[in-house]
């Protein structure tokens, strides 16, 4: 017998509007279509109509945000397709990325759709649709129409890879009742580290129903690439030093630049990869290069690594794992300013020695034992980043550092099998 929901009346004021809330969620779809951030062929997925079949036997439905949280779930969901042949997954996202970054990862038999905006007829038929066995929701998804929805059809409810950002928890505090309610329709919550489990704690989580597991990130496949193609752009390069600055936002290129050009006075042939976090800033950033003087070759435009390229812009989606592989030294970007890092584990996986500024919040216990580790190494300013870049770029340090990143990263695993054990312990029951 589950327990009652805890009862709210700002939920109860939600869950009303929600179910008028159509035509108002229809217009702004459509607006997201017009600025390309909808998939017009697939708008109706949106509002919980289905363009498959469900297939038959039992469903374990994944939601992820986008493509951080998607990616997390790749080898988990490898995974239960390899051991677990009579499930099917389904995996919603709400982002075009991150169904542009599913398609043809997921194994065979998994299924994507994009998840029904949170209108509550639109979910109900959504559910009524798929009838999954298990909802899995990733890191700090909080629905109330969809929550309730699934807690009324007594479906069971987990949360994994839990985490609340420093922004979210503010915001949730305000509306702790509400927070109260919504957490304590999961039977179960997996969280990432300590300070996680502490503020869902206090946001109103059931600590009997809430552990720690560490981050599935952390036990993710390494990020796919083409072998021939890395072996084409690393005879490019031929034996000059090189080193990435991935994912990096405004703000940070200005700083990475002028720590390359630092270095470059002693290491005149160093090359950097530039990996802008968004690629659509390809065309901007590329004029701003070459403004300054600098020999830049556009990967989006085709433009071949000459001898003399200084900066290859890679702004492209979808292959951080062939820079990740080609760099022995990477600088992890949204880190500089104020956006809370990005993943750490995919340098570290690969084999690629970290640098990394002081806003992680998003990757703090992360980057923490990462460096504890000896595998990463935090710069605050360009003087910072250029002193730990020449440094790192020693072939001895940068492969000692690569190989506390693996081994950190190696215990990872048990992640992974934790959220594996808690899943079988619904979907065995209900076999």
């Amino acid at each position: 017998m589950r327990p009652k929901p805890n009862r709210s009346a700002l939920l109860g004021l939600y869950l009303a509007l929600s179910a008028r809330a159509g035509t108002v969620a229809r217009s702004r779809l459509l607006r997201r279509q017009a600025a390309g951030k909808e998939d017009p062929r697939r708008l109706d997925e949106r509002m919980g109509l289905a363009l498959r079949e469900r297939p038959e036997g039992r469903l374990i439905w994944f939601h992820a945000a986008s493509v951080g949280e998607a990616a997390s779930l790749l080898e988990l969901v490898r995974r239960l397709a390899d051991g677990r042949p009579d499930l099917t997954c389904l995996v919603t996202t709400v982002t075009v990325t991150s169904a542009q970054f599913l398609a043809g990862r997921l194994p065979e038999g998994c299924i994507h759709q994009f998840v029904p905006v949170d209108v509550l007829p639109w979910v109900a038929r959504f559910l009524d649709h798929w009838r999954p066995d298990l909802a899995v929701f990733t890191e700090s998804e909080l629905w109330p129409a969809t929550l309730s929805e699934l807690h009324r059809r007594e479906i069971a409810t987990y949360l994994i890879n839990a985490r609340i950002s420093h922004r979210t928890y503010r915001r949730w505090r305000s509306a702790r009742g509400l927070a109260r309610a919504l957490l304590r329709r999961f039977d179960r919550i997996l969280a990432q580290d300590e300070l996680a489990a502490e503020q869902l704690t206090a946001l109103g989580a059931d600590p009997g129903r809430l552990e720690v597991t560490g981050t599935l990130k952390e036990g993710a496949a390494p990020l796919p690439h083409d072998e021939a193609e890395r072996a084409r752009i690393a005879r490019a390069f031929a034996s000059r030093p090189i080193w990435l600055a991935a994912s990096t936002h405004s703000g940070e290129e200005d700083i990475v630049l002028a720590a390359h050009a630092s270095v470059r006075q002693a290491q005149p042939n160093l090359t950097l990869i530039l990996a802008p976090r968004h690629p659509d800033r390809g065309d901007g950033l590329a004029t701003i290069l070459r403004a300054r003087g600098l020999s830049v070759a556009q990967r989006s435009k085709g433009e071949a690594i000459e001898p003399d390229t200084e900066v290859y812009l890679v702004d492209t989606l979808g292959e951080m794992g062939l820079w990740y592989r080609i760099a022995p030294v990477s600088f992890v970007g949204g880190s500089l300013v104020e956006v809370g890092g990005h993943n750490p584990f995919e340098p570290a996986l690969l084999g690629s020695a970290i640098l990394y500024g002081p806003h992680v919040r998003n990757f703090e216990d992360a980057y923490r034992r990462l460096a504890a580790a000896g595998a990463a190494v935090e710069v605050r300013s360009e003087s910072d980043l250029a002193r730990a870049l020449r440094e790192t770029l020693a072939p001895d340090r940068a492969a000692e550092m690569a190989a506390a990143a693996w081994e950190t990263c190696s215990e990872g695993a048990e992640v992974t099998d934790a959220v594996m054990a808690a899943i079988a312990d619904v979907i065995d029951r209900k076999a």
